[in-house]
């Protein structure tokens, strides 16, 4: 089913190039493994990307979730993932203090890339922007979407905050890699004012995870004399 048309400009040519994005299927397998692989392979700090395996690919794809997918004259050239988690004591909802009838209300966002050439082109944040439409159009009931990016990660965090997302959590996860977890509640007042907000480095940690504690939540980031801050707010 197609979902966008429109144009993008390569590495190195000056010539714009038509592109579609459609939902991903079990057909595409192949092709998506291989730009992760590409992706993950071009990453100086591979510790920044969590892949997934071809089994949790096919997983969102037999019906646990969905995949938007954007198609130039190459093939797909990026992909971005929605995957309704298993309920066990990893899910993500835990992290952000939901309950246990909460939890089936959590979808998350899950992983998102883009071939390096075809970048410079917003298509992360066009699939951001698609994918939560589809979100809205074929699952309604969802409330809170999830997610994990780890500090540092720039490109990803931009992504998060830029669609509203806010940090809830900061907590190793996957096998000990320390990962910021954040959420979006669909049914919030994005537009309500903080009443209290503090910046913290984000290379503190501790500090960070003592505002979490409290009740406070992430929701922007700028970077100061070569330090990256995150604003924390309370409301």
């Amino acid at each position: 089913m197609l979902i966008f048309k429109g144009t993008l400009k390569k590495a190195g040519k000056t010539t714009e190039t038509p592109f579609e994005v459609r939902k991903l299927t079990m057909d595409d397998l192949p092709e998506i493994l291989q730009v992760q692989d590409v992706v993950y392979q071009r990453l100086e700090n591979k510790e920044v990307l969590q892949p997934l395996t071809k089994e949790e690919f096919q997983f969102i794809l037999e019906g646990n979730g969905f995949m938007l997918g954007a198609f130039a004259e190459v093939g797909l050239i990026a992909f971005r993932a929605m995957l309704v988690p298993h309920i066990d004591a990893e899910h993500l909802g835990w992290d952000i203090g939901l309950s246990e009838e909460q939890l089936r209300q959590v979808i998350y966002q899950e992983i998102s890339n883009v071939l390096p050439e075809y970048r410079g082109n917003r298509l992360q944040q066009l699939l951001a922007k698609l994918i939560m439409r589809e979100l809205g159009k074929e699952a309604p009931s969802y409330r809170y979407v999830c997610c994990t990016v780890a500090p540092f990660n720039i490109p990803s965090l931009k992504d998060k905050f830029a669609q509203g997302m806010q940090i809830a959590a900061l907590k190793e996860k996957y096998g000990g890699l320390l990962r910021y977890v954040f959420v979006k509640d669909l049914f919030e007042d994005e537009d309500l004012p903080w009443k209290e907000v503090e910046a913290i480095k984000m290379s503190n940690t501790r500090g960070q995870q003592e505002k979490l504690k409290q009740g406070w939540r992430g929701f922007k980031m700028e970077q100061r004399n070569n330090e990256i801050w995150v604003y924390y707010g309370r409301r």
